[in-house]
């Protein structure tokens, strides 16, 4: 049996809503008729322990929901790759391999934002993308970070668009554990929390998009970025998925979620089955 180590603890934080796919799909099948379509949100942190279940963590991720029978294309976030894996590199080919033809995959051999890449499926066209820097990293505590963002465009419907953004915060601020980095971790991590809400998610917002969000916050519970705005797909637990909404025409919400075992470093991939449409 795997042990709650600390990390774990923070990071399973309470339990997951998961979801009956067969009920909820006829729902999503109904509403349908309303312009709405499925789009499924998974974050997942490939973590730096247990490396020999990095590809079956990848692996599984692709398979995260499968409705009536057909296999879905999510939207994934990933945090933690290629760090701590020993330099094999391994983890873009995984990510690469799994998730094929029907993808497109991004910022997996960026400079500064290989950490933290996107899969995102062909049903959606990339308009545009960038990375927001947030802090540089301290030798021997954590590396720097950024968020990643692509604006997308359902290729059926071009006037559809929405952004995604992928981050994961510094380690450490909030586990309840003291040492000699602890105001530095604090600062980095206001810092990002700042940026997040005012680089990312209010500056799409002043353009008219709505937003979704992937990534590993580390702080349970994580504050809300926009607490006039913004939703979440989970109510506690370090890795999240958060959406605001825009004035651009295109509209979210959620219909249920889920959680994928992973075995890699006490996270499992978590999931938001949502719905998009176009007013």
């Amino acid at each position: 049996m795997q042990a709650i180590t600390r990390r774990r603890a923070l990071g399973l934080g309470g339990a997951a809503v998961v979801g009956t796919a067969g009920a909820l799909a006829a729902a999503d099948s109904a509403d349908a008729a309303d312009g709405w379509q499925r789009l499924v949100v998974v974050t997942a942190n490939i973590g730096r322990e247990n490396m020999g279940q990095r590809e079956r963590a990848i692996r599984d991720v692709r398979h995260a929901v499968t409705i009536d029978g057909r296999l879905t294309t999510p939207l994934v976030g990933w945090q933690e790759i290629g760090e701590g894996d020993g330099s094999d590199n391994r983890e873009p080919g995984w990510i690469n391999q799994y998730f094929g033809t029907a993808y497109r995959n991004i910022f997996e051999y960026d400079g500064s934002a290989h950490r933290v890449p996107m899969s995102i499926p062909k049903a959606y066209d990339i308009i545009d993308r960038r990375v927001t820097f947030v802090h540089g990293g301290k030798a021997g505590v954590s590396p720097h970070r950024v968020i990643t963002e692509a604006v997308l465009a359902r290729a059926d419907d071009p006037r559809t668009r929405f952004v995604f953004a992928n981050t994961h915060y510094v380690a450490g601020a909030f586990n309840g554990t003291e040492d000699p980095h602890e105001a530095w971790r604090a600062d980095m991590w206001r810092q990002h929390f700042r940026k997040h809400r005012d680089e990312v998610l209010g500056y799409w917002r002043a353009r008219g998009f709505p937003a979704i969000w992937t990534g590993d916050v580390n702080r349970n519970p994580m504050p809300l970025l926009l607490p006039a705005h913004e939703k979440r797909a989970f109510a506690r637990g370090i890795d999240q998925i958060g959406w605001v909404p825009g004035t651009n025409g295109t509209q979210l919400r959620l219909r249920w979620t889920k959680v994928v075992p992973m075995y890699v470093d006490g996270h499992d991939a978590r999931v938001a089955v949502m719905q998009i449409r176009r007013v």
